[in-house]
């Protein structure tokens, strides 16, 4: 997509973001103030010291707003959506082991949440409603990837039953974020830092990856292509997360004052409800997607009830797709790719900005 039309679409638009705090939300507002001529930003968290230093990071932007707030209370979130135009909502709670434990509190705040928004964006006749979604969704084996899948499941299901609105809901699904808080990365890093050993739960395991500034300008695209109820699969490169611990550990160990052959590795088990691959499209959801230049896109089951919506996207790759996208299916990064890919993006060293990552690796013995 040409960077004109996005400035174009996004220039003097009222833009909210929920999750402010969060490493896409902060990266999105980033964006959205610095590359796009937005006229007001309202970012909303319920961290409060994480929004007092974002406040003053982005205190040079006159049009940026922020204000304490949580997606489970549905009138706060419907008074600071007023006159809104493109909402993105990328609150959550994403860790797997926390939301396993506590069930409860991962329904309300990503599902109910998610209903929240809808509402408030509803009531506020917003233009767009962009769901930052996760792989976690497609076949869920876990609370976390559950409450995202119903997440995606309420977004279609407003758009369908938008009866003369004019809000579009569209859901964009992406995988590992590298460098982001309760990535791999700052941990192995850390782990290094201290001679080992570097853990590993599963030499075979795969992931997808992608840069925090690459996974927040596809969400800024998404929200371009939407024509309503759809999920966008990023397309993404895969790795071998043992051949991410070798990389790591041949270019930081001797930095750290160690010698990388004295690192040791350490396999110690896959975690409840971990995958040994990733999925980001099933197969049932192949049959009614399309292949786009940087996505797949996966149109509703069920059609909008009260409009006619084309899918008539700029650029279309193939009107098929018949393998089920995920990262056991397609070739992985070699080692020396890999670090070219994390020395591109900056990855291998720590980023002031996050906060300090434990080096140890626990899995909890009970819920």
């Amino acid at each position: 997509m040409h960077s004109s039309d996005k400035r174009q679409f996004y220039t003097n638009k009222r833009v909210f973001v929920t999750g402010a705090c969060g490493t896409i939300g902060k990266e999105l507002i980033r964006q959205l103030l610095e590359e796009h001529q937005v006229a007001e930003l309202i970012g909303v968290d319920n961290n409060e010291s994480e929004l007092f230093f974002l406040e003053h990071r982005f205190s040079d932007f006159p049009n940026a707003r922020f204000f304490l707030a949580d997606v489970r209370d549905v009138d706060k979130m419907t008074r600071k959506m007023r006159h809104m135009q493109i909402v993105f909502h990328t609150a959550a709670f994403k860790h797997v082991i926390l939301c396993e434990r506590s069930p409860y509190e991962a329904v309300q705040t990503n599902i109910i949440g998610m209903q929240n928004v809808i509402r408030a964006a509803t009531d506020n006749k917003a233009d767009r409603v962009i769901f930052t979604s996760s792989d976690k969704a497609v076949n869920p084996t876990n609370v976390m990837g559950t409450s995202k899948l119903m997440g995606e499941r309420l977004v279609t299901a407003a758009n369908s039953n938008n009866r003369g609105g004019r809000t579009l809901y569209v859901s964009t699904r992406f995988g590992n974020v590298l460098g982001s808080r309760g990535s791999v990365i700052p941990i192995f890093r850390e782990q290094i830092k201290r001679g080992g050993p570097v853990t590993l739960t599963n030499t075979q395991m795969t992931r997808f990856i992608m840069s925090i500034k690459e996974a927040v300008r596809l969400v800024i695209d998404s929200a371009v292509l939407a024509r309503g109820g759809e999920v966008f699969i990023t397309k993404m490169p895969i790795m071998k997360v043992s051949d991410l611990a070798l990389v790591m550990i041949s270019h930081l160990a001797e930095s750290f004052g160690h010698c990388p052959d004295s690192i040791d590795i350490q396999v110690i088990g896959v975690k409840p409800g971990e995958k040994m691959y990733e999925e980001l499209m099933c197969s049932e959801e192949t049959r009614r997607a399309l292949e786009l230049p940087d996505y797949f896109a996966v149109l509703p089951a069920f059609k909008s009830l009260y409009a006619n919506i084309v899918y008539d996207y700029p650029e279309v790759v193939s009107q098929t797709v018949n393998t089920p996208y995920h990262s056991g299916n397609d070739r992985c990064l070699t080692k020396a790719e890999l670090a070219d890919f994390l020395i591109q993006n900056d990855l291998l060293h720590e980023d002031p900005r996050l906060c300090s990552h434990p080096a140890e690796r626990i899995w909890p013995r009970g819920l």
